[in-house]
């Protein structure tokens, strides 16, 4: 009886909150379909715990989350695999702000896992630096410093595309 409990909690939270987490599997991965998969897996490790899964069940699975996509990103390293690039041809009638978006993901795919983790913590999820880093496992000035190399890399990247246009 107490394991369905367990779910039913499962259940509200997805019901509830699905569409949040979701979308931070996305900034995580880069694509939907990677993200339906990450956010799975979690929750399969997360029922999996059972009964002894205590307090916050959405704290625990979005730090799976985290730990799991950090765990593929150093896969694909080690097997040098190379990420996918959207095509170098820009489509002329694409609106600025798809344009942009399309233009963060791959920056964003560009950075270490932890960076890009600090900065989906931070600013998507809108976690304080302490929050983060309860999730993460590390320490505050861990993530300050992620956070403070993640966003100078995003915005040379972004100066370099913006001479490339010139």
């Amino acid at each position: 009886m107490r394991h369905a409990h367990r779910y039913d909690e499962l259940a509200r939270l997805v019901s509830e909150r699905g569409d949040g987490l979701l979308a931070a599997a996305v900034l995580l991965t880069g694509d939907r379909p990677s993200a339906e998969d990450l956010f799975q897996h979690a929750l399969e490790r997360v029922m999996r715990r059972g009964t002894r899964l205590r307090g916050d069940p959405e704290g625990y699975l979005r730090r799976t989350m985290y730990h799991l996509a950090v765990d593929r990103w150093r896969g694909l390293v080690r097997r040098r695999e190379v990420y996918g690039r959207a095509a170098d041809a820009e489509v002329a009638d694409h609106a600025d702000g798809v344009e942009l978006r399309s233009e963060l993901m791959r920056a964003l795919r560009q950075l270490p896992p932890r960076q890009r983790a600090v900065l989906v913590l931070r600013y998507f999820e809108q976690l304080s630096e302490a929050e983060a880093a309860r999730v993460l496992g590390c320490s505050v000035g861990t993530v300050k410093s992620s956070s403070a190399r993640a966003l100078r890399r995003l915005r040379d990247q972004i100066d370099d595309l913006a001479a490339l246009r010139q």
